[in-house]
């Protein structure tokens, strides 16, 4: 059994799907598919049950797919620490965000890692902060920037990057009070994010807290298309203060809203918890908290 043909499975298995398993591993597609039978061979047994339109795992390849994480885990972290050894950081950092995560320069943060660590390959990915904190669970990410709004695994250890409060944009015209309630918007449309993305979840939970029925009539998944709507006083949103800050809103109005602790964006950097992290995470944490941190409100809860 080789490393390789342990890389092709897990490709398979998080892919579902042969072909885009071919293309991630960056081999043929015939010789993935002649790795994966020769390990099926070898194990005695079928790793997936194959159809036209996806692949699964058998029983016996759930199993072997925690395995073979570990195995490949295992043997990257024995190649970072004979690199530590002499002097070096090597190997790959595998990074998640929420997309456009308001109050993080993500790509800033890479580029102060890369710099400092060229022989590091660095890879991002974006999801929701659920997702991305359960790839980090499972060891598919090495370090993700997340808002948390629900519970976290006990493999999961979380260290904050920032805090802040949450205010409402609205375009020039727009009355609003001086500080503004969740009271004050129960007749209000809104535009907000798409239902996984931790800004909309946070103001779902806050809104109910309050007994409010919002609408969400405009739904999107990027910022820019989000503060364009707001502009054409399509509605009004509820955002982490960073965003009202962008050059893009200086033309709206903002009001800021009562302080509550249960309502703050709160974004940390989420890694696997215990000794699991490679030295590359380890720098990759100190570099982007402590460099993200310079720049925004600390996290002080």
């Amino acid at each position: 059994m080789e490393l390789r043909q342990l890389e092709y499975f897990v490709a398979v298995a998080e892919e579902r799907h042969f072909t885009r398993a071919a293309q991630r591993s960056l081999v043929s597609q015939s010789g993935l598919s002649a790795s994966i039978r020769a390990l099926e061979r070898e194990l005695g047994s079928p790793l997936f049950v194959r159809s036209t339109r996806r692949v699964e795992l058998t029983e016996v390849g759930r199993a072997v797919l925690r395995e073979a994480r570990r195995a490949l885990a295992g043997a990257s972290a024995a190649l970072d620490a004979a690199a530590a050894v002499q002097g070096l950081l090597r190997g790959s950092l595998a990074v998640g965000s929420e997309q456009c995560i308001a109050g993080v320069d993500v790509p800033a943060a890479l580029a102060r890692f890369r710099a400092a660590h060229p022989g590091v390959e660095v890879s991002l990915r974006h999801e929701s902060s659920q997702a991305l904190i359960e790839h980090v669970a499972a060891n598919r990410l090495d370090a993700a920037f997340v808002a948390v709004t629900g519970p976290v695994p006990d493999t999961v250890l979380l260290s904050p990057v920032i805090s802040t409060p949450m205010v409402v944009i609205a375009h020039a015209d727009h009355p609003l009070p001086a500080v503004v309630t969740w009271a004050d918007l129960a007749e209000e449309t809104f535009v907000d994010f798409q239902a996984d993305w931790s800004v909309r979840r946070l103001n779902d939970l806050a809104a109910a807290r309050a007994g409010i029925d919002r609408r969400v009539a405009l739904e999107v998944n990027d910022v820019h298309s989000l503060l364009d709507l707001v502009g054409h006083d399509l509605g009004v949103a509820v955002v982490p203060r960073p965003i009202a800050e962008k050059d893009k809103a200086a033309h709206l109005v903002s009001r800021p809203t009562p302080d509550d602790p249960d309502a703050r964006w709160c974004v940390a950097l989420a890694v696997a918890a215990g000794d699991r992290s490679s030295p590359a995470t380890t720098q990759f944490c100190r570099i982007a908290v402590y460099g993200v941190a310079a720049a925004v409100t600390p996290f002080s809860g």
